[in-house]
């Protein structure tokens, strides 16, 4: 009877240190979850934060690109266009979408005013870029032939535009033109010309 007694007595204690154990157990997994909820808490905010900052900086550079873009256009165009800069998401990944809009509509950049708006908004875009760069490379800009779908009627005010950005900003720009307008603005200007396979240049 005693060896029973004690048996189940010995049964008893096992039991109990196993249900212990098991308390044990079940407060260091509340534990855990309680530290991972609070590294998910933490991690949500960082997240939301990162957001944000995202959604700030988007917003600085669509503001910072429209705004140089449309003043330029509108320094050359009698009815300009204005630039729309759109950040959209898609497969997963952010992309930048850009069009022109006048009187509320909508209108394909690369339709627009044969080219020259192109023209205009490409070389005002190249501005916005060399502005925000930080630090700022060296103030030259080269430009192939940066006006070669403007209009005729349209190249001087173009040139006026590039000649009082180049003095405000201090830019120097260095251009491959074959318009006569626009090298008539320029400081300096070298001619090349070919004569019999070699070319010859000529400074004014």
């Amino acid at each position: 009877m005693q060896n029973e007694i004690q048996t189940y007595r010995n049964l008893l204690e096992r039991q109990k240190g196993k249900k212990i154990q098991i308390e044990q157990d079940i407060n260091t997994l509340k534990d855990t979850v309680k530290q991972s909820k609070r590294n998910l808490i933490r991690h949500e905010k960082a997240r939301e934060i990162i957001r944000e900052v995202g959604m700030q900086t988007q917003q600085q550079l669509q503001f910072h690109i429209s705004d140089i873009t449309s003043l330029a256009l509108e320094a050359v165009f009698p009815d300009p266009y204005k630039l729309i800069v759109e950040f959209v998401q898609r497969r997963n990944k952010t992309e930048c979408d850009l069009y022109f809009e006048r009187d509320g509509e909508k209108v394909d950049p690369l339709t627009a005013s044969g080219g020259g708006a192109v023209d205009v908004a490409a070389f005002a875009l190249r501005i916005a870029s060399w502005s925000m760069q930080q630090p700022r490379s060296r103030n030259v800009i080269i430009l192939d032939e940066p006006l070669r779908f403007l209009s005729t009627d349209l190249q001087e005010q173009a040139s006026i535009m590039i000649k009082e950005i180049s003095e405000k900003l201090g830019i120097q720009f260095i251009i491959v033109t074959h318009e006569d307008t626009l090298a008539s603005y320029a400081d300096k200007v070298f001619r090349v010309s070919i004569k019999n396979g070699k070319s010859k240049v000529n400074s004014n």
